[in-house]
């Protein structure tokens, strides 16, 4: 049966501006020129202020106090409750300038902000143009090939089958073909350079590349043929590192072995490796640091990088239009068409009003929080050394700049801060503390970095456990637990004992 009921409840809503701001808190120094960009292009009421305008500008950087404002969210454009003189006047009033906004000064020479792009071939392009000299004169083969080339990935290895190959045939290209067919074309592309190239898997592609060498030799090689023997029949226990059963089953002394994994270990298990990225873009390829920090003997000096943000400032044409409105207005000549004009001109300028203030917020958010990271982990600025890394959380740095941890995370897991010791991903200067048996607490880094230190000086013909590894920890005073310390190395990259092992 339907009822009607009463309920009260609060709802939070982000205002649209609000959004906006987390939005650019998530942008990266190296793509705020692309976000800038296109808001000007939907915009036209925002525009960049050009070089030498000699026009009032606001401080980035006011007082902590200051909130965003988001006054004027959700404000409908009726005639009701919008007044256009009132409007008018309080903008003509207001200097225009004072919407611009101005990045911190560094000490930075000015860059172009445009990067060059190498020409490069990718490594399907390289493919392709290897099947143009094949010389072949059936049009349909020609299709099959380039249908086969475009199923290897970017690792160089074609991981569908010859029967889902002809399936695809069938669906994108309309052409009907057979296992055979597409099976002799595919050996074909598989004598393309670089050897490996269209393996299935791991195994095949490292057998493919030694045939290769093998046909290059031409006395026999003992290595070459025991790496072969050794990845043909036995790359399971190879690839557990099972020496002790390679030894036995290929019958092979410890040196005999060593030489044929060396063989092996030259052989590139992705070929495509040495190519430029089909899908990569020249942007991924730098990292563009957001903060710069100098040591100015002994002081720390923290600047933004300016690089990708231009000034930006109210369009002065909006302005005029405002102002041809408000004279027609005093001599009673204004028409509906010239209200629903200025109504359209008072849309725009609020949204670029908005943006320029979001990304002001933005600025001095970064600002604030980097500012705090750097007092925070000072030591380590001023020495680079990372065993003075502090034990630091998101709740730190959010009490200490009043800022929610949420804008935190969002500020730490997207930028990078150039020091003279390197760039580094904010996020790396988090971390947990870990108590010592003398009662020091010290940054979970700190734990890491000694981890690593221990298992690079470790024994490889006998790597150590993670049970060793506790105990070597606990003699240097960190009381770790063993699986702790498998979630560590874990995160490290560093395979298990096992896998660490070398002859």
């Amino acid at each position: 049966m339907l009822q009607q009921k009463m309920a009260q409840k609060m709802v939070h809503k982000l205002s649209p501006q609000q959004i906006q701001l987390i939005k650019l808190l998530q942008v990266p120094t190296a793509l705020l020129d692309q976000r800038i960009q296109e808001e000007l292009e939907s915009n036209p009421a925002l525009e960049v202020a050009e070089a030498g305008q000699e026009e009032q500008q606001e401080d980035l950087y006011p007082s902590t106090e200051e909130n965003y404002s988001t006054e004027g969210d959700n404000a409908e454009l009726s005639k009701d409750d919008f007044s256009t003189e009132d409007y008018i006047q309080e903008y003509i009033e207001d200097d225009p300038g004072s919407y611009q906004m101005r990045l911190e000064e560094s000490n930075i020479d000015e860059e172009n902000k445009s990067m060059p792009i190498k020409v490069e071939m990718t490594f399907h392009d390289y493919l392709l143009q290897q099947l143009g000299m094949l010389d072949i004169k059936d049009e349909r083969k020609v299709k099959i090939a380039e249908q086969i080339i475009g199923s290897i990935d970017e690792d160089g290895y074609l991981r569908r089958e010859p029967d889902a190959i002809v399936d695809d045939l069938v669906f994108s290209m309309g052409i009907s073909a057979t296992e055979k067919e597409v099976n002799d074309i595919l050996n074909r592309i598989r004598q393309f350079d670089p050897p490996g190239v269209a393996s299935m898997d791991l195994k095949e592609c490292l057998l493919r590349q030694l045939e290769e060498k093998r046909k290059n030799h031409e006395a026999s090689n003992a290595a070459l043929e025991n790496a072969y023997h050794l990845l043909d029949k036995y790359f399971d226990a190879f690839s557990k590192k099972h020496y002790d059963k390679l030894k036995r089953q290929l019958n092979l002394t410890d040196e005999t072995l060593r030489e044929a994994i060396q063989e092996i270990l030259k052989l590139n298990p992705k070929p495509a490796s040495g190519f430029l990225k089909s899908n990569s873009s020249s942007s991924s390829m730098y990292i563009i640091p957001d903060f710069i920090i100098h040591n100015r003997d002994g002081e720390l000096e923290l600047t933004l990088n300016n690089k990708n943000a231009p000034e930006l400032r109210i369009n002065n044409k909006y302005k005029n239009i405002l102002n041809n409105f408000n004279d027609k207005k005093k001599n009673g000549s204004n028409s509906k068409k010239d209200q629903e004009a200025v109504m359209f001109v008072k849309t725009k300028i609020d949204s670029a009003k908005w943006f320029i203030d979001a990304i002001k917020q933005r600025q001095q958010t970064l600002y604030r929080t980097m500012y705090a990271i750097l007092q925070s982990q000072k030591e380590f600025f001023l020495t680079g050394d990372e065993s003075k890394i502090k034990p630091m959380i998101l709740k730190d740095i959010a009490e200490l700049t009043g800022l929610d941890i949420s804008t935190i995370s969002r500020v730490a897991n997207s930028k990078y801060v150039q020091t003279e010791f390197g760039t580094k991903l904010l996020k790396d200067f988090f971390s947990e503390s870990v108590t010592k048996e003398d009662g020091e607490e010290v940054s979970t880094l700190e734990v890491k970095k000694e981890l690593t230190n221990i298992i690079a000086n470790e024994d490889k013909s006998k790597p150590l456990s993670d049970e060793k590894l506790k105990e070597a920890l606990l003699k240097k005073g960190y009381n770790i637990a063993r699986r702790t310390i498998a979630k560590y190395r874990e995160s490290l990259n560093i395979p298990v004992a096992r896998l660490r092992r070398e002859l």
